[in-house]
């Protein structure tokens, strides 16, 4: 046998070692990451406005400062998702009361409340809420590729680079006064399929899982 059969017979036997080491679903090929992306959908894959708690109180700083509730839940309650009355609510740091309006989830609207939790981290915390307010589903289009995994922190992690359907986006969100109001939404829904999103996944002992179901 020459030297150069003798490398391949070589490189031939380490390939299948290290597929008899390593069960099939944590390889790093397209059908597993496209199982995990897909996984990762059908339990987080929601295009939600971050508004995870009601009733949610707009003040007149907020107002002034033209936050986004201040210029959403009115929108919301034109459209019947919300009901708003006035109240008094206290001020922070002093004993007084100032003018508000708060808003609540009418029937209608608690369609469009997903009861699945978020975790949102920042720099300096990390917070739990119960809920979203959601208005579409996001399906797998296309997986366009991935990063070569890489050993981080005490796992093997990558990322996976796809596209996205729409699935039932909410028919509201279609009319004038929406579409103003909430246009990140709006350009998610108008770029499926076009726009590209990056998902982190790790290896576990029973394949590639999203880096947000168990964290």
């Amino acid at each position: 046998m020459t030297p150069r059969l003798r490398a391949a017979t070589g490189l031939a036997s380490l390939a299948l070692l290290a597929a008899c080491h390593y069960p099939q679903s944590q390889l790093p090929t397209r059908d597993n990451f496209t199982a995990a992306l897909e996984d990762y959908l059908a339990q987080r894959g929601n295009l939600c406005l971050a508004k995870y708690d009601w009733p949610r109180t707009v003040t007149a700083a907020d107002r002034q400062a033209r936050s986004l509730d201040a210029q959403q839940l009115p929108v919301l309650e034109t459209l019947g998702l919300v009901s708003g009355h006035d109240a008094n609510v206290a001020q922070p740091g002093s004993a007084t009361s100032a003018p508000a309006r708060e808003y609540a989830l009418t029937d209608a609207g608690q369609k469009y409340y997903l009861h699945v939790p978020v975790v949102v981290a920042t720099p300096t915390e990390r917070a739990t809420h119960a809920g979203d307010f959601c208005v579409a589903r996001l399906q797998l289009d296309r997986l366009f590729g991935w990063e070569k995994p890489q050993v981080l922190n005490g796992r093997t992690v990558t990322s996976l680079l796809f596209s996205y359907h729409i699935v039932d986006p909410a028919p509201w969100l279609a009319t004038p006064e929406a579409r103003r109001a909430f246009p990140m939404a709006v350009r998610s829904i108008d770029n499926a399929g076009v726009l590209q999103l990056r998902l982190g996944v790790h290896l576990t002992p029973d394949g590639w899982v999203a880096d947000e179901l168990t964290d």
